[in-house]
């Protein structure tokens, strides 16, 4: 395995702010950039926030701010996870930044025309503006987006497209040779069934009058970049894409795993539109993408309007940073969808941390100044060596699959058996 480790997480939307489904999204990534540290690789590990787009502007209108300011506010919000989370990413991108991400954006869109996967068509189509995304018929549920409940708006417009059916063939290909990985499996499959029906060419722009918060197209006074082209393109933009120097050819290269840490709803996006666009553009190609599911509240799915949001902040004040990580990665199945449940916490609370770790080193403290300074053990014998060496395995291979939840499953075993007095063990005064 490359010695560099690059892990991303997605950038959640800044209309709103921070829930406890991204909380356990930049969680999983923090926890595969300590892992890796910790084995001796060097890391690097990015979030940030996307910050354009129809969606954003009409709320910000709502509220009476502009654009900018509530991207600035709900920004913050995002970054500032890192302390009550316990988080140890490097870099923190937004795409309004014009310095760093505009200009890598626009560089990669020129590209795209030069290689010839950019035209300019007349379309007519379902837009939902939840998804920032047009729908197929097939794609929604008794005529409604199935992700927002809402029927979506028919638009007729003239945008730029992303001729992503050229590289469906190539994507199947490497999606099935495993050149690029999509863990768990099953994720995988979803995605290849959706790849052997063949990928659709991308609207890539919307007229200005319809869009007019986002990134202008490199000459065309009259279209906004779309979500697709200036989002997903902040994997590199953070790391100098645009200059392609030392810290780009580091972070992006073949001797670098890179790893996106991604939701569910977005895998076409990124296994997808963000494969074609690299291909098209000749720009390396990323090694993995895990994907989780998503998480409801006491069984309901999260909504302001039911009003069952979880915050982590709240948790994390209540309850502490440990808990909540240890509840999301252990209590949310590896890849699946799972609950966030007040009363089920208390009891993983109470069960695993207080009476299991929480007793351990309680007893184990009470031994230690009963006892003193002077505390020798022997070798530890040939049974308790191979329950160790097993216990590690497991760790190692948990982690390869991202499998958190196995993950502490083997170290609760070491915790158990690390609470029964070891034999082979000698102490004295």
């Amino acid at each position: 395995m490359p010695k560099r480790f690059y892990v991303t997480t997605s950038i959640p939307y800044a209309n709103g702010e921070p829930h406890v489904g991204f909380a356990m999204e930049i969680i999983e990534a923090d926890v595969l950039n300590r892992y890796y540290r910790q084995r001796g690789h060097e890391t690097h590990f990015l979030t940030g926030t996307d910050e354009h787009g129809v969606k954003l502007a009409k709320t910000a209108e709502q509220i009476g701010k502009s654009p900018q300011e509530l991207s600035n506010e709900n920004s913050e919000k995002f970054r500032a996870l890192r302390e009550p989370l316990n988080l140890s990413f490097d870099d923190f991108i937004r795409t309004t930044d014009q310095e760093r991400h505009w200009p890598a954006v626009q560089k990669i869109w020129k590209k795209l025309v030069e290689a010839g996967k950019l035209e300019k068509r007349k379309y007519k189509g379902l837009y939902c503006s939840g998804c920032e995304e047009f729908k197929r018929e097939k794609d929604l549920v008794e005529g409604k987006c199935p992700n927002h409940g809402v029927a979506p708006e028919e638009v007729e417009e003239e945008n730029w497209f992303f001729r992503l059916s050229d590289f469906s063939d190539q994507i199947l290909k490497l999606f099935e040779s495993k050149k690029i990985e999509i863990v768990p499996e099953f994720r995988a499959k979803e995605f290849l069934n959706v790849v052997k029906e063949g990928l659709h060419d991308v609207s890539f722009s919307r007229p200005k009058k319809t869009l007019q918060w986002g990134i202008p197209v490199p000459d065309d006074d009259n279209q906004v970049m779309y979500v697709w082209c200036d989002a997903l393109t902040n994997y590199i933009s953070a790391i100098d894409y645009i200059n392609e120097g030392e810290t780009f050819q580091k972070w992006w290269s073949k001797d670098t795993e890179k790893v996106h840490v991604i939701g569910k709803d977005i895998v076409r996006f990124h296994a997808g539109i963000w494969i074609g666009m690299l291909l098209a553009t000749g720009v390396e190609l990323p090694n993995k993408i895990y994907v989780h599911g998503f998480i409801s509240s006491e069984g309901k799915k999260m909504s302001k309007s039911t009003g069952n949001v979880v915050d982590p902040n709240d948790v994390v004040q209540e309850w502490g940073a440990d808990a909540l990580r240890y509840y999301l990665l252990s209590e949310i199945p590896n890849g699946q969808d799972g609950d966030f449940s007040k009363t089920r916490f208390e009891e993983v609370y109470n069960s695993h941390l207080a009476n299991g770790l929480g007793n351990l080193v309680s007893r184990t403290v009470t031994m230690a100044l009963k006892i003193g300074e002077e505390i020798q053990t022997s070798v530890l014998s040939e049974n308790e060596k191979e329950f160790s060496e097993k216990m590690w395995d497991m760790v190692d291979i948990s982690m390869k699959d991202y499998d958190f939840r196995r993950v502490l499953l083997a170290i609760f075993d070491l915790i158990e058996w690390a609470k029964v007095p070891p034999r082979g063990h000698t102490m004295k005064k």
